[in-house]
């Protein structure tokens, strides 16, 4: 408990919120323990229990959601939802994450105008003068007594790996390790804090416990170094990889609330008077508040976002179209074993709006479920959840079959070669179905018994094998065409066209002319082992 000569402070962050303002995963009508209205009530409980609070959201807020996507695309009244939840919560900062940037500059900076506090990132600057893009890097913060709380924001600096061109057209991502150094150097010695919290939308290369890799040390989560090699942090707030995690590395306090409001990370401080009449930050620590199934949900909160939610709810319940043979998906895991007739689907009309000669297509998270035989907005948005748009790539036949060996690693078989399963690294830190691709337009299979590197043993076209120098015009989406999910060997690769509708619309456009979607499966590639 606090004293005269002591002082405590809460400080509540959300992470990955991803839109999800409802408890709701917008597949169907059900009441889930997840989204803003659920944390506003944990919210309120720790405001009530705390003399001074910050409550600080991390990141990736302005997407992941029919809602958000409606605003977005279709609604565009009134101040932006992300901005109306931060402002009603009394959220004191947020942090730009790499999602912020998938509607373009001018839905973010109107989100950023919308809102009553700051949004920070220090590692994202213009390209024409190098200052900080979106307002300030940091924000000092002064309790009534006197103690000088700093808050760094940093985001990934991997964002032009993933993001179209025009999203963050004039600008420049510095690494986020080099500004954290820079930035916390010179905040502790220009402002003289008395405690740093760094919040990073970013994560961990390494294992938090143990400290070793695990992931390609790429530069997209650099956590782990920061808490390593930065003197002067004390909190690492962190997100991005939709963990949850809480502890210490190296001194400094971490936190990772997961994702979509499942849970709200809570840091506590306390700091204690000093004999000079300063403070020092005597005591930290951490936890995770989950939120559980029989919470309920603050409708007051709701009530701020009713009319956005209903013209979403009739949005997605529109039909526009029809299925004429099976393209649901019982188990996405089988359906990632062979040629299936919905990833099928989403290929042919890939290949047929950009014209290319091959495709490449994922089913992206296990709660895919593909279409009935009426097919609504609702499920074009549940199976395709990212706002990617198309580009088509050229590439060589060699490219082709490393990236058919990258996509190979997602299998594992167990030690008596009787069972196929995922590999760890695709589950770990956090589900990755979505850097598993399956390929129209070429002949394949992969074999998971033999050695990683080794396990595409047919590739033809046409009935003759692909020849190595030949060229090819591949359509994928925006992510995968910037080398996510360790496809290096796309990073140089030429674009040759550009499709800049989101995927989902072209779906939708696609089914509501079509009218009738044939299932059609030619079992062009399978698994083995």
């Amino acid at each position: 408990m606090a004293s005269m000569n002591s002082i405590n402070l809460t400080i509540l962050h959300t992470s990955d919120i991803h839109g999800h303002l409802y408890p709701t995963d917008y597949r169907g009508p059900s009441d889930k323990p997840l989204g803003l209205a659920k944390l506003s009530r944990l919210i309120q409980k720790e405001r009530s229990l705390s003399t001074n609070m910050l409550l600080i959201d991390n990141g990736d807020l302005l997407q992941g959601t029919p809602l958000m996507y409606h605003y977005a695309k279709f609604n565009r009244q009134g101040l932006h939802p992300a901005a109306r939840a931060l402002n009603a919560l009394g959220y004191d900062a947020a942090v730009l994450g790499n999602h912020e940037f998938n509607y373009g500059q001018d839905l973010l900076r109107q989100a950023i105008s919308d809102s009553d506090c700051p949004w920070l990132s220090a590692n994202i600057v213009n390209k024409a003068d190098g200052k900080p893009a979106f307002g300030k890097p940091y924000r000092i913060f002064e309790l009534p007594q006197g103690v000088r709380i700093a808050l760094l924001g940093l985001t990934t600096h991997f964002i032009p790996n993933w993001e179209e061109p025009n999203h963050i057209e004039g600008l420049s991502f510095i690494d986020a390790l080099d500004a954290a150094q820079y930035w916390v150097d010179k905040i502790r010695y220009t402002e003289q804090p008395d405690a740093v919290i760094l919040s990073y939308h970013g994560g961990f290369e390494r294992d938090p416990l143990t400290g070793e890799a695990t992931e390609p040390l790429t530069g997209e989560n650099q956590g782990y170094a920061i808490c390593e090699t930065i003197e002067g942090v004390d909190i690492l707030l962190t997100g991005h990889q939709h963990r949850l995690l809480n502890g210490e590395i190296n001194g400094v306090v971490i936190t990772q609330p997961g994702s979509a409001g499942q849970a709200i990370a809570k840091v506590e401080l306390e700091f204690q008077a000093t004999p000079e009449g300063g403070w020092r930050l005597s005591g930290k620590s951490s936890s995770l508040l989950l939120v559980d199934e029989g919470d309920q949900a603050d409708e007051d909160f709701l009530s701020l976002f009713a009319e956005d939610e209903r013209q979403t709810q009739h949005w997605l319940d529109q039909p526009i179209g029809r299925t004429e043979g099976d393209l649901s998906i019982p188990d996405p895991f089988t359906a990632r074993q062979a040629d299936h007739a919905f990833t099928e689907m989403i290929n042919r009309i890939q290949m047929e709006v950009t014209g290319a000669e091959l495709s490449l297509a994922a089913i992206f998270t296990n709660e895919a479920r593909g279409f009935g035989e009426v097919i609504t907005m609702r499920d074009v948005v549940s199976n395709y959840i990212y706002p990617n748009t198309l580009k088509v790539v050229r590439m060589r036949g060699s490219d082709i079959r490393d990236m058919l060996e990258q996509t190979a690693r997602y299998f594992e078989v167990n030690e008596t070669g009787d069972r196929l399963g995922i590999a760890p690294s695709y589950l770990e830190p956090k589900p990755q179905h979505f850097n598993y691709d399956m390929w129209e337009g070429i002949d394949y299979t992969l074999d998971i018994s033999k050695p990683v590197g080794h396990r595409v043993v047919r590739l033809e076209r046409h009935g003759a094998p692909l020849e190595p120098e030949a060229s090819f015009d591949v359509v994928m989406n925006s992510y995968r065409a910037g080398g996510g999910g360790n496809f290096d060997m796309l990073k140089e690769a030429p674009v040759v066209r550009e499709i800049p509708t989101d995927m989902t619309e072209i779906l939708a456009d696609y089914i509501s002319r079509a009218g009738v979607i044939q299932a059609t499966c030619n079992h062009n590639w399978k698994v083995v082992y």
